[in-house]
C-alpha cells in the first residue's frame, strides 16, 4: 500500500504521452480513449494523495513529484486539444496565454522566495482541476468550446492569484496549503489541521 501513491502518480505521468501520441495519430475512435485516460489519471490524482496520507508515506518529495506530474498532465491534454482543434484553440489564444503566463509567474515568484517550485495542491487549483477536465471533455470528445472552457480559464485565473497570494504569505516554503487563507493563518503563526482527504 505504501507503494500505491508512487504508482498511481506513475500512471499519470505515462498518460501524458500516450495521450499525445493517440492525438497525432488523430484516429476519430482515438478521443474517445483519450477521454477514458484523462478521466483516469483524474482518478489517480485523486487517490494518490489520500492513499498517502492514510498509509503515512505523504512527504515533500512525493507532493513535489505529484505536483510537476499534475502540470504534465495537464500541459499534455491542452497540447492534445490544440492538435485535435488546432482552429477551436487559436480563437481562444489570449485567454490561454493569460493562463500560461500565470502558471509561469507562480514558479517564478516560488523559486525567487524559497528556491522550490511551488507545491501548493490548494482548494481552488482543485476546482479549477475539475473545470478542465469538463472543459477538455466537450473539446475532445465533441470539438466544441462552451460555457465549460471559459469557466476554466476564470477558474484558473482566480486558482493562481490564490496560489500567488500563497508564495507571498508563507514565511517559509511550505506543501498542501489548501488557500491564501491558511497561508495568512501560517503566518500568524497558527497550526492548521490536516485531514486524510484533504491536504
Amino acid at each position: 500500500m505504501k507503494k500505491l501513491p508512487y504508482i498511481l502518480t506513475a500512471i499519470r505521468f505515462f498518460i501524458a504521452p500516450t495521450v499525445l501520441l493517440l492525438s497525432y495519430l488523430k484516429g476519430e475512435g482515438f478521443r474517445s480513449l483519450i477521454l477514458v485516460l484523462m478521466y483516469i489519471g483524474l482518478l489517480t490524482d485523486i487517490f494518490d494523495g489520500i492513499v498517502a496520507r492514510k498509509t503515512g508515506v505523504s512527504s515533500e518529495k512525493l507532493r513535489r513529484l505529484d505536483s510537476q506530474t499534475d502540470l504534465i498532465f495537464w500541459l499534455s491534454l491542452g497540447v492534445s486539444s490544440y492538435i485535435l482543434n488546432p482552429e477551436l484553440i487559436k480563437k481562444e489564444w489570449t485567454g490561454i496565454l493569460l493562463i500560461f503566463i500565470m502558471e509561469a509567474l507562480c514558479y517564478i515568484i516560488s523559486i525567487w522566495k524559497f528556491g522550490k517550485e511551488t507545491c501548493t495542491h490548494a482548494f481552488l487549483a482543485k476546482m479549477w482541476g475539475v473545470s478542465l477536465l469538463i472543459a477538455f471533455t466537450y473539446l475532445i470528445g465533441f470539438q466544441e468550446i462552451t460555457w465549460a472552457f471559459y469557466l476554466s480559464l476564470g477558474l484558473g485565473l482566480i486558482s493562481h492569484i490564490d496560489v500567488i497570494l500563497i508564495i507571498l504569505l508563507l514565511p517559509k516554503w511550505e506543501y498542501d496549503v489548501p488557500s491564501s487563507y491558511h497561508a495568512w493563518k501560517i503566518r500568524r503563526g497558527k497550526q492548521r489541521k490536516k485531514t486524510i482527504f484533504f491536504n
